[in-house]
């Protein structure tokens, strides 16, 4: 990590982000955590989560709740409507051409998309 004063909350925060694919809350991570790091207040995992975020080495996610992913390559996402999970979609490609359309079209400089696809999981549609 770079950047800021080393934090070894921090260090944990992120640690702990880059072992898991489920794209946490701040409070998921916060109740990992706290277990084995009783002096560590959800306040410090929102602050150290926006410092990581901010230093590009996190992506921040809006959903309805915040959630983090340590994969901050450019790639599309799944969210299941009635479960709330969220991954990441495996073999799909990111479509830079898409950005270079958009902004030949709109006169933008476009960086990257983010793709968020909607619907039940596999999980929730055998569970019907």
């Amino acid at each position: 990590m770079t950047g800021k004063r080393y934090s070894r909350q921090r260090e944990l925060i992120y640690q702990r982000l880059m072992e898991t694919d489920e794209h946490p809350t701040a409070e998921m991570l916060y109740n990992w955590l706290k277990p084995e790091n009783p002096s560590l207040s959800l306040g410090t995992v929102y602050r150290n989560l926006n410092l990581l975020a901010d230093e590009g080495l996190i992506a921040r996610m809006p959903f309805p709740i915040e959630r983090y992913d340590a994969e901050i390559r450019p790639h599309p996402h799944f969210r299941c409507r009635k479960c709330g999970s969220v991954y990441d979609l495996e073999g799909v490609e990111y479509d830079a051409a898409l950005d270079e359309r958009v902004g030949a079209l709109s006169g933008h400089q476009i960086d990257r998309h983010d793709v968020v696809f909607t619907g039940l999981c596999t999980h929730c549609i055998t569970r019907h």
